[in-house]
């Protein structure tokens, strides 16, 4: 009763009988139908507000009222909250000085999130996580502390001062009200991101995006695509379907394969450990579609408008993943803690990165993983589950700068090398994010202590007994091979994401 009376009140009560035929909470019900509605819109925006056909003005206020009005019927008037954000922040970005703007947006929308957070969880329903006003004002929030930090960039900083990928990611002028609203809290990304770049965002809505990629693009198989704005309807179709199956896996398997059954005092105690173990791959696995579908529809729906292109493969066909945010084989199959996260949420690492990794001067792997614990929310386990992989992280590091070279030998090697890091991948990945479900302190810390925190143990081991190079003489290295061997082989999965990992100075650590 007391969930119902709190969905009630946080949006729309009209979809409530299909929420009791198909047995789901009214709020994931809403955003589902919203999300839908968005995709259909997003189709007619594509089609009918073209920029041959609408002006940048019309195009921002139509994203910007249907965001709005998407926001209104999932959360009711708590969507007011990303109005009050924003509105707090675009008046530092006016009044405050450049040098130190950033920061006061920074703390700002931070500081707002967690506000709403603490009183979400510990006023209203702790424990229960569900779609709520707050998980919107988190994409908002990397939104508006990207946008900072870019301005900060464009009209405070020297040129020679900014890094490439802070060259491209620059905003030379402010932002005026109705945009800065357009790009928060467009219909598109309201609901479920992915965070993107101003300028990307800005290109799109001014039509200047496929002319952007086209002059990026090189070659005689590109040359046919030139004339005219290539289509997205197999992308959005492909990731459908990828919606689709998540979600039939998703509500099929995941009541099969519970995650609270790791902490039931009886299947710990009848379970053999190795049975525990495969136990603990297959529920966390099974959690996994859910984000598959939330993330991947997110993207269909800014793909069905015309955002996200990004140049062309070498066969000369259009890539749709300038704001995708997983690789789902690479998610599956990967045979590092890296590889993992570098595939898993990849617009969120990116901005942990841009704001926190590449600028922090201490310890940036630790304040990047605290700042994500801070964005995410304010239950105890995201703390566990991200100090874990702060452990995690620095294990992974020394592993692989002590070990790996010795498999590099020949392909057998390698090969059996790869099977031994999947494996412990995913099983470190597992161990790490069973708080990150649970939330709570006691229930995570019961599963850890079944676990004996042999984990956590083995990683200390590790970080202690395999020295690994400072951070600076890596970077160093990484620097001169870039020199002899200049970026630019292959084709990158993302115009910025190149920069970032194939490029930059830094490795990702998010």
């Amino acid at each position: 009763m007391a969930t119902e009376t709190v969905s009630s009140c946080t949006g729309s009560n009209l979809l409530q009988p299909i929420s009791k035929i198909i047995n789901l909470p009214l709020d994931q019900v809403n955003f589902v139908v919203c999300q839908l509605f968005a995709l259909l819109t997003a189709f007619w925006f594509r089609l009918y507000l073209h920029p041959r056909k609408s002006s940048p003005l019309v195009r921002h206020v139509v994203a910007t009222l249907l965001g709005f009005y998407l926001a209104l019927f999932c959360f009711g008037w708590y969507a007011l909250h990303f109005l009050v954000q924003s509105g707090l922040t675009y008046s530092i970005m006016i009044l405050a000085s450049l040098e130190h703007m950033h920061k006061y947006c920074f703390v700002m929308a931070l500081g707002y999130l967690s506000f709403c957070q603490i009183t979400r969880v510990y006023v209203f329903d702790y424990g229960m996580y569900s779609a709520d006003f707050t998980g919107p004002m988190m994409v908002i929030t990397q939104k508006i502390t990207s946008l900072a930090f870019e301005i900060h960039d464009g009209m405070f900083r020297k040129e020679e001062q900014l890094s490439p990928n802070q060259r491209i990611l620059a905003v030379r002028r402010m932002p005026s009200l109705l945009e800065y609203l357009s790009y928060n809290c467009n219909f598109m990304g309201i609901l479920a991101g992915p965070t993107c770049s101003y300028n990307d965002y800005i290109a799109f809505i001014e039509g200047t995006a496929y002319h952007q990629k086209h002059q990026e693009s090189n070659g005689k198989e590109n040359g046919k695509y030139k004339q005219s704005d290539p289509s997205p309807k197999k992308d959005v179709i492909y990731k459908l379907c990828t919606c689709a199956i998540s979600l039939l896996v998703y509500l099929f398997v995941f009541r099969i394969c519970p995650v609270e059954r790791n902490i039931e005092d009886g299947f710990i105690a009848s379970t053999p450990f190795y049975g525990q173990v495969l136990y603990l791959y297959l529920s966390m696995l099974a959690t996994r579609p859910k984000y598959y579908f939330v993330w991947t529809l997110a993207d269909a729906i800014n793909n069905a408008a015309g955002f996200g292109f990004n140049g062309y493969n070498k066969d000369g066909t259009p890539r749709w993943d300038l704001i995708s945010n997983l690789r789902i084989l690479d998610i599956e199959f990967a045979t590092s803690f890296k590889m993992f996260l570098d595939n898993w949420n990849i617009q969120t690492a990116l901005w942990l990165k841009r704001v926190c990794y590449e600028r922090c001067p201490y310890n940036p792997t630790a304040a990047t993983f605290l700042l994500s614990a801070m964005w995410h929310g304010v239950y105890p386990g995201y703390y566990l589950t991200f100090f874990t992989g702060i452990l995690m992280t620095l294990a992974a590091r020394a592993i692989r700068h002590n070990i790996r070279q010795h498999f590099l030998g020949s392909a057998t090697h390698k090969l059996i090398y790869d099977v031994i890091t999947w494996v412990g991948t995913q099983i470190a990945i597992c161990y790490t994010v069973v708080p990150f479900v649970l939330l709570a302190v006691g229930p995570s810390l019961k599963f850890y202590r079944s676990w004996y925190f042999c984990i956590h143990v083995l990683c200390l081991l590790l970080v202690v007994a395999l020295p690994v190079k400072p951070r600076h003489l890596r970077l160093k290295e990484q620097q001169n091979s870039l020199h002899q061997a200049p970026c630019g082989e292959g084709v990158a999965q993302n115009s910025h994401a190149s920069t970032d990992n194939n490029c930059n100075q830094k490795g990702k650590s998010t």
